[in-house]
C-alpha cells in the first residue's frame, strides 16, 4: 500500500468543472484531455505498484521544491539501497526518436520526457543531499498505454514500453530490498515536503460564477442531463443513473465551493447552481444536515 495516495489534481478537477459548466476553447479543451488521460495512465500504474510484494516505499504525486524550483514526480519508489521515481506517460500512437527528441509520426515535436527525468533527478539528488542522504536515484519513464509504439530509439533509455511492462514489474519486485527506520524517515520527510500548489495552476482558464451554465451534473457521464423525479432522486437523462437528492446535492455543493473557495453557501445559491431541486425546503434540509450553520438573517450561510 503506497505512502501516499494519488488524488486529482486541483487542475484536473478545475478543468473538469470548467468543461461541464462552460465552452472551452479547442486549446483549453487540449489542455483539459491532456490532464485526464495523464491522471488516467497514473492510476494505471498504481494498479501495479499496489502489487508489489518486496519491501519498498510507494510514494505517489509528489511535488516538491528546491532552490525555489519546483519538480513533480508521478510516482517514487524508495529500495534499501536507492530511489526509484517513475514518469508515467499515457501517450497513444505512433512516435519516433532522433537527437532532436521525440516527434508524432506527423514531424511534430514534443516535450521530451528524457529531459523531463534528466532534470527531475538533479533536482531531487539536490533535495536529498540536503536532507543529509547520498543514495542513486534512478529515474524510469513508463509508457502505460497498450497502443503507444516509439520507432528508432536507442535500446540504452531509461525507457520501459507497453509490451514491456509486465516482465519490469516482476523483476523490479524481486530486487532484494530490506528498509530501516531511516527509510520510513525519508519518505515521511518527502512526503511533508509536498507542495499541493501545482507550478501549472497559471494554465487555468479565468471564470466567473455568472457565466458558468447550472444544473446537476452526473457523477457518471459529467454532463448536465439530470432532471429530478422528485425531492428523493434524481436521473440522468442522458446514461439514465440514478442518485439520491442528498448525495447529488452535496457532490454539486462540493464542486462550487471548490471552483469558489471564498463563496458563502447558502439555500439560495444551491437552489440556483443545481437548478434541478425545486424545493428550497429539502436543500435547506440537507445543508442543516451535513454543514454547519453560520450567522444570522441575511448574513446566514454554512461552512463545509
Amino acid at each position: 500500500m503506497a505512502l501516499k495516495s494519488r488524488c486529482e489534481s486541483k487542475e484536473l478537477k478545475i478543468m473538469r468543472s470548467l468543461n461541464i459548466r462552460s465552452n472551452l476553447s479547442s486549446t483549453e479543451k487540449k489542455y483539459f484531455f491532456k490532464l485526464e488521460k495523464g491522471y488516467q495512465g497514473e492510476l494505471m500504474f498504481d494498479l501495479l505498484t499496489e502489487k508489489l510484494q518486496g519491501d519498498m516505499l510507494v510514494i505517489n504525486d509528489l511535488c516538491l521544491e528546491i532552490n525555489d524550483t519546483v519538480f513533480q514526480i508521478d510516482t517514487l519508489i524508495i529500495a534499501q539501497d536507492r530511489i526509484y521515481p517513475f514518469e508515467v506517460k499515457n501517450y497513444s500512437g505512433d512516435y519516433y526518436y532522433d537527437t532532436e527528441g521525440f516527434h508524432k509520426i506527423s514531424g511534430t515535436i514534443i516535450t521530451n520526457p528524457l529531459d523531463q527525468i534528466r532534470r527531475s533527478k538533479l533536482l531531487l539528488l539536490q533535495l536529498l543531499q540536503n536532507l543529509g542522504y547520498n543514495i542513486p536515484v534512478e529515474p524510469t519513464i513508463i509508457f502505460i498505454n497498450p497502443e503507444f509504439t516509439l520507432y528508432q530509439a536507442p535500446l540504452n533509455l531509461p525507457i520501459i514500453y507497453p509490451t514491456q511492462i509486465d516482465c519490469f514489474m516482476k523483476k523490479f519486485d524481486g530486487t532484494p530490498s530490506k528498509l530501516n527506520d531511516r527509510h520510513k524517515k525519508l519518505a515521511d520527510r518527502l512526503i511533508s515536503l509536498h507542495s499541493n500548489e501545482s507550478p501549472y495552476a497559471t494554465r487555468l482558464p479565468t471564470y466567473e460564477y455568472r457565466k458558468l451554465k447550472k444544473g446537476m451534473a452526473c457523477k457518471k457521464c459529467d454532463l448536465l442531463m439530470i432532471s429530478g423525479e422528485d425531492n428523493i432522486i434524481v436521473v440522468c437523462k442522458k446514461c439514465g443513473d440514478v442518485e439520491t437528492v442528498e448525495s447529488a446535492l452535496l457532490r454539486n455543493v462540493v464542486e462550487l465551493k471548490f471552483l469558489f473557495p471564498d463563496i458563502k453557501i447558502t439555500t439560495v445559491l444551491v437552489y440556483e447552481w443545481c437548478h434541478v431541486v425545486k424545493s428550497k425546503k429539502t436543500i435547506r434540509r440537507v445543508l442543516m444536515e451535513n454543514y454547519k450553520a453560520i450567522g444570522y438573517g441575511r448574513w446566514f450561510y454554512y461552512e463545509l
